[in-house]
């Protein structure tokens, strides 16, 4: 489908704004969720790209409610369309079999439904931004549910801010095989401990499908995490906007609108 999409992921740590032109992903920038002086301009840069041609449209994917309204406010500022919401004003594109699906996080959803869509096989996503999911889907494309734990930032200023001496550390992924300082051992521990999961995680939810599943890995922190992983079948950074542009498609496909 040749759409022509200004794609919305609002996120926790930061505002995700991809622009699809006649179906590609031509365009993407990331503006800090704090830094909201820089949403307006960025959005703007967006949808100028696409607001002259063909049907333009907005679609978009919120896992942080309180900066919902002020994301609505920039586009009515912007531009005479409204934003489709996934979840509100469009179907999911693939059927979620968690305990309670309309509590499961959207973008845990559209990142397994945009890897199946280019696996068409049971698969795993790792997403590393502010919270770290492993998440599974079966051959029918069906999401399963996973794992969520504390993200890199979130380890990091834990261990500084829950302990008496140890210092606040600037991620980089460590370069030998034992922390040798306070710093370089922190660093191995939340890098060892991410990669734990993820390996575990994925070593489970392969008892359960009867094989190893390839793993996709998004997110802010992916390539310092999992950059060279022989685990890793691919990175893929924008794999919740082609969620989001996947979903907007089968909706209006489903619906013949």
């Amino acid at each position: 489908m040749d759409i022509n999409l200004l794609a919305l992921n609002v996120g926790n740590s930061r505002l995700a704004i991809g622009t699809f032109m006649n179906g590609i992903l031509e365009h993407v920038v990331r503006v800090p969720i704090v830094e909201r002086a820089k949403w307006g301009e960025a959005i703007s840069e967006a949808w100028a790209k696409i607001a002259e041609m063909d049907e333009p449209e907005i679609a978009g994917a919120c896992v942080n409610l309180p900066a919902l309204e002020n994301v609505e406010h920039i586009i009515r500022q912007i531009a005479d369309e409204p934003v489709q919401w996934v979840g509100r004003e469009l179907d999911l594109p693939i059927r979620v079999k968690t305990q309670l699906p309309a509590e499961t996080g959207v973008d845990r959803i559209l990142n397994i439904a945009a890897a199946y869509e280019s696996m068409e096989k049971a698969c795993v996503v790792v997403d590393a931004g502010t919270a770290v999911t492993v998440d599974c889907c079966d051959d029918a494309g069906d999401f399963l549910g996973g794992a969520i734990a504390p993200g890199l930032s979130m380890m990091l200023d834990a261990l500084h801010e829950r302990t008496a001496a140890l210092p606040r550390v600037t991620f980089e992924p460590p370069g030998e095989t034992f922390g040798t300082s306070t710093e370089s051992a922190i660093r191995q521990g939340v890098f060892f401990a991410i990669r734990g999961l993820v390996r575990d995680a994925a070593e489970h939810y392969a008892m359960e499908l009867g094989r190893w599943p390839d793993i996709i890995a998004t997110g802010g922190d992916a390539a310092k995490l999992f950059g060279g992983w022989e685990l890793i079948h691919a990175v893929s950074p924008d794999l919740t906007l082609h969620g989001i542009a996947l979903a907007y498609a089968n909706h209006h496909i489903k619906h013949n609108t």
